[in-house]
């Protein structure tokens, strides 16, 4: 990771069987989720995507550790990629497994919502 790549803040959050990271690269938030998101830990993803009143708010999510996500996720997703898209703004999401590509494709959402295999795509596309 080249040194502007390197995370300027961290937090993170865990609730259940959910855990976020939010980190900032490069100007560009970064949400590293893991575990399972689910109508139990919607309200958490929920929270952690939330951006405060930031101009064009770009916001990338890591998928790459999420194990299961149902509906709660996919509707969470929809909501933030509207709010962040009506503040001028953008989401990403980045390395979905297989199952989560899969629930993302069913829906629809990677036509709607930019998806990339890696986290260094989602941060330079």
């Amino acid at each position: 990771m080249a040194e502007s790549e390197v995370a300027d803040t961290e937090q993170t959050v865990q609730a259940g069987e959910l855990s976020t990271t939010l980190s900032v690269t490069d100007g560009i938030r970064v949400l590293t989720v893991a575990g399972e998101i689910d109508h139990e830990t919607g309200d958490t993803f929920r929270q952690a995507l939330e951006v405060p009143d930031a101009p064009r708010p770009r916001v990338v999510v890591d998928l790459g550790q999420v194990t299961f996500m149902d509906s709660s996720g996919i509707n969470v997703l929809i909501a933030a990629h509207s709010a962040l898209s009506d503040a001028g703004g953008w989401l990403r999401l980045a390395r979905p497994g297989e199952s989560v590509q899969r629930v993302l494709h069913l829906v629809g959402i990677d036509t709607v919502i930019d998806c990339h295999e890696t986290l260094r795509q989602a941060l330079t596309d």
